[in-house]
């Protein structure tokens, strides 16, 4: 069963955290997933993959969310190209968020199985 405040609190650090981390592009946004990840799962507790699960949450969630609002923001900046240039820039933008959230989840759930395997020591 997934613990819902644990994964809540996962997504506030990765979002809070990758926003300080928007100065070093990459390694701050793995940080960020690495930090909330951590936090999802030491909160859930329980096993490695328990642990793992509530980061590979809170990584997916705030991907999506992310990418949803930079989507936007693109497609709106590309209207000054017309539709077919609104459209394109939403598009790409929505392409590299997959990208994003992918990455987000994989190094959230990682840092979810050690975090849930501190909280057990």
């Amino acid at each position: 069963m997934t613990n819902w405040k644990a994964v809540a609190v996962g997504f506030v650090v990765i979002l809070v955290v990758g926003m300080g981390g928007l100065s070093l592009p990459i390694i701050g946004q793995i940080g960020a997933g690495l930090l909330g990840g951590f936090a999802a799962g030491y909160l859930a507790g329980g096993t490695l993959g328990n642990g793992a699960w509530h980061g590979l949450v809170a990584g997916s969630i705030s991907g999506i969310v992310v990418t949803l609002i930079v989507a936007a923001f693109g497609g709106l900046l590309g209207l000054a190209g017309g539709p077919l240039g609104g459209f394109l820039g939403g598009v790409s933008v929505l392409v590299a968020g997959i990208v994003l959230t992918l990455i987000f989840a994989i190094d959230s759930a990682i840092a979810g199985a050690v975090g849930a395997w501190a909280k057990g020591r």
